[in-house]
């Protein structure tokens, strides 16, 4: 087999086919289905009428603009609590003084483990007043005895703290890798300097993981923006109590597969409208991320 010879390229087009079929095509098509109106057997060309009128009819305009808001809330969270809570994590399990890092490190990542609906009934269950109330008054916790997912100023907030609980194991491995990549040199040389820890880790750990914090913010912002599974389980696809809980996944199931709203019927036009619109917002949102963390040499 000649070195110079083109036979690489069957190498990769097996991935290259897989590519295309599985994702390629399904995202051209959803953007051409975005360009019609009517089910398979009914379908009429509008251009962006969809558009036009996911942005002026009241109906949709009113669900899509609080999904987006909630949307924002539940990656908010995420990036607050679950990143910043992963980088703590990290620091901590790559410190030579701290017995049981291994023990540690399965705990933390555990959850990840198991399946998203799974956490969301169990989770659902614990949180539920009836049946948490006569364990945190035995603690002396009865004023946290409230229904968190029936009150729709705390709902959003209780299902995006259980999602941060679940993987927060990701963002800490990540950093804990990124973190032992470090050489010791450094540590070393600001010792001697009489640096704190804290300006080793401002000053020196930061810096240098910043690559991987721009990585983590991006998987974190397109799975948030493309969250659904745990608002099912927990609040179900119209995201109780009152829309509070409904994010861009959810209006998208119920819009384009479920048509449970506004019609009752599935208008898959209007839901491939909403997946087009969050696919140009991921792009761009990663692309800004990504220019962002960028690190210099």
């Amino acid at each position: 087999m000649h070195p110079g010879g083109s036979y690489w390229m069957w190498y990769l087009l097996p991935a290259l086919l897989v590519y295309v079929l599985f994702m390629a095509y399904p995202l051209l098509d959803s953007i051409r289905l975005s360009l019609y109106t009517g089910n398979r057997a009914n379908r009429s060309f509008v251009g962006i009428g969809n558009f036009v009128r996911l942005f002026t009819d009241e109906t949709y305009k009113t669900q899509y603009f609080n999904a987006i808001k909630n949307t924002i809330h539940f990656f908010a969270i995420h990036m607050l609590v679950q990143n910043v809570l992963g980088m703590l994590f990290a620091v901590l399990l790559t410190d030579a003084r701290m017995r049981g890092r291994r023990i540690y490190q399965t705990l933390i990542f555990l959850p990840t483990t198991f399946a998203v609906l799974v956490t969301g009934y169990l989770w659902k269950l614990i949180l539920n007043p009836i049946w948490s109330r006569g364990m945190l008054n035995g603690l002396g916790l009865s004023a946290l005895a409230q229904p968190w997912l029936g009150n729709e100023k705390t709902a959003l907030t209780a299902v995006s703290l259980v999602s941060c609980w679940q993987w927060v194991g990701i963002p800490t491995m990540m950093f804990v890798a990124a973190l032992l990549n470090i050489s010791d040199d450094l540590y070393e040389a600001a010792e001697i300097e009489g640096a704190s820890k804290w300006q080793v880790f401002w000053n020196i750990k930061l810096p240098l993981v910043k690559p991987v914090v721009g990585i983590i913010a991006i998987l974190t912002f397109v799975s948030n923006f493309n969250a659904f599974d745990i608002v099912f389980s927990m609040q179900n696809v119209n995201g109780a109590p009152g829309y509070s809980t409904d994010l861009l996944g959810t209006l998208f199931y119920r819009v384009g597969i479920a048509g449970q709203h506004p019609i009752g019927i599935p208008d898959p036009g209007m839901g491939a409208t909403i997946a087009t619109i969050t696919f140009v917002v991921l792009v761009t949102g990663s692309l800004i991320t990504l220019n962002a963390t960028r690190t210099k040499e």
